[in-house]
């Protein structure tokens, strides 16, 4: 299960579902075809998994920026596609400022209130009831808009007096 949540106000905005054998990277995409194109992206966030050619791609193509950290052992790409600028100046002030600077710098942070998200929505998702492939998928989307709901309801709505 891969859930595309915005970070301002953690509504799930994309899901994708898949077997074990699909890793996080390659359905980055997918999740990013979800939302329309008419709505702006800021910033798309993940953890090294998404450090590949195909992911800063995708985040290029919607003009966003891309928050993810280059993998520990990750060397500059060559400028042959989208998103390879945006990577190389992340791998250079990871070297020049150090991984935790680089992370406060970017506001890598914010990934901590999203993985809050998924950790509540992997806990109303434990047990799935329908028994084949596309009605998982049915039920689990089902639930991303109850917790939706859930968190709206649930949201304090602070307004200052003096």
């Amino acid at each position: 299960m891969h859930l595309g949540i915005d970070a301002a106000t953690l509504d799930i905005r994309a899901i994708e579902v898949t077997t074990n054998a699909i890793g996080d990277a390659p359905t980055l995409p997918d999740l990013l075809a979800q939302i329309p194109q008419d709505e702006q992206i800021l910033s798309v966030g993940g953890d090294g998994a998404y450090d590949t050619r195909a992911c800063h791609a995708a985040i290029a193509e919607r003009g966003a920026e891309a928050v993810i950290p280059v993998r520990r052992n990750g060397q500059p790409w060559t400028k042959d596609g989208p998103g390879v600028d945006a990577r190389n100046e992340a791998l250079r002030a990871t070297k020049r400022l150090g991984r935790a600077i680089w992370k406060k710098w970017s506001g890598y942070h914010r990934r901590s209130l999203v993985e809050t998200k998924m950790h509540c929505f992997k806990l109303l998702s434990q047990r799935v009831v329908a028994r084949t492939f596309d009605r998982q998928i049915t039920e689990l989307k089902v639930r991303a808009a109850i917790l939706n709901r859930f968190s709206k309801m649930g949201t304090p709505i602070t307004v200052r007096i003096a």
